[in-house]
């Protein structure tokens, strides 16, 4: 099959520079991609992976990229399934056994096709588990029975969706106001915004704790919602987008009679729709993965997000790290798909911010 009659997608990941002949340009090139995929989805494929273990699988070393699973066989005089080895004996061969019970370095197995055979004695370096892969789907079930997902999965949609929506709003007046009208300091009010990207969170938790404390917004959603609501990422990305949409078009309006509020609403929200959808990725993923700002303000299990119900759930002594991994893949997966629905607004908005 001629290159011309591939798939869009395979003609377009098979393009070489040289031609028919691969170029130092192209080995380069894709060991660069190759590395970077590597790099940056590596680590997430091998956590969902292993949150389809056993918890006796993720102790294992060397460890595994797939979960398997001991097979075991039920064996007739005995109550409960027994794990299956292959055993290499003495003389040489090979059989498979299964194993009643394990002293130190001593096992004792049995044929499972001949159980009132006189059980074998082998040492425990003789035997290879037998194993098969096997996707432990117990793990997302246990972990959504014993871990009120529902409740943080609400609290968590409730403050990203709500702050989004909020911060689109606010930054999204700010922008307007510092790039389609003049007024004396606007340019300095600009830099102050900016100025803030250099205040470490760390300075200004404190304080905002006190002032949201002194409102009563602890122990309350809103105290979640409200303090990040305005950033001077978002007034920016904004702003920079807004002046590219030409002045001719408000002084149109205004001479129309459209008041500022039908402006702001029907022209320039809509022309300004990549670098929101852009803002609100931004914002959803903040807010979604948010962890310290929660853990200070809500103390209240009912009112906790997945982040923070997520470590509480890890436990002081008893780490279950089966359960702990399926829920962190669950966490997950809201913020995969709004990041696959938008993705396509990424590169428009970031790529036109600025330009005239």
């Amino acid at each position: 099959m001629n290159s011309a009659n591939r798939p869009g997608i395979i003609n377009f990941l098979t393009r070489r520079r040289g031609g028919k002949r691969f170029d130092i340009a192209d080995v380069i090139t894709y060991a660069y991609l190759l590395t970077g995929a590597l790099v940056m989805f590596g680590p997430v494929v091998w956590l969902v992976m292993s949150s389809f273990k056993p918890l006796a699988g993720l102790y294992e070393f060397p460890p595994t990229f797939l979960p398997y699973k001991q097979e075991s066989v039920v064996v007739e005089g005995y109550n409960k399934p027994l794990d299956l080895y292959d055993v290499k004996l003495p003389d040489g061969t090979t059989r498979r056994l299964a194993q009643i019970s394990q002293i130190g370095i001593g096992a004792r197995m049995i044929d499972p096709a001949a159980p009132k055979e006189e059980p074998i004695d082998i040492r425990i370096e003789q035997r290879t588990p037998v194993r098969a892969i096997y996707f432990e789907w117990d793990n997302y079930v246990g972990a959504v029975e014993k871990f009120p997902f529902l409740t943080y999965l609400q609290n968590s949609v409730i403050v990203t969706v709500v702050a989004t929506l909020v911060t689109l709003l606010i930054n999204s007046m700010a922008a307007y106001a510092l790039s389609k009208y003049e007024f004396r300091g606007r340019d300095a009010i600009l830099l102050i915004i900016i100025s803030t990207l250099m205040v470490p969170v760390s300075v200004i938790m404190i304080p905002a704790f006190l002032v949201i404390a002194k409102v009563g917004w602890t122990n309350n959603l809103w105290g979640l919602i409200i303090p990040g609501a305005a950033t001077p990422t978002g007034v920016f990305l904004l702003r920079q987008y807004m002046l590219t949409i030409p002045d001719d078009l408000i002084q149109s309006a205004r001479i129309d009679g459209a008041s500022e509020w039908r402006i702001y609403s029907q022209i320039i929200l809509p022309l300004t729709g990549p670098a929101l959808a852009v803002l609100a990725i931004f914002s959803v993923m903040w807010r979604w993965n948010d962890f310290l700002w929660p853990l200070i303000v809500v103390s209240q299990s009912e009112l906790f997000t997945l982040q923070v119900g997520l470590n509480a759930f890890q436990g002081e002594l008893n780490q279950q790290w089966n359960y702990i991994l399926a829920m962190t893949v669950l966490t997950l997966l809201p913020i995969t798909i709004v990041f696959a629905l938008l993705e396509k607004y990424i590169t428009s908005g970031i790529a036109t911010t600025g330009m005239k």
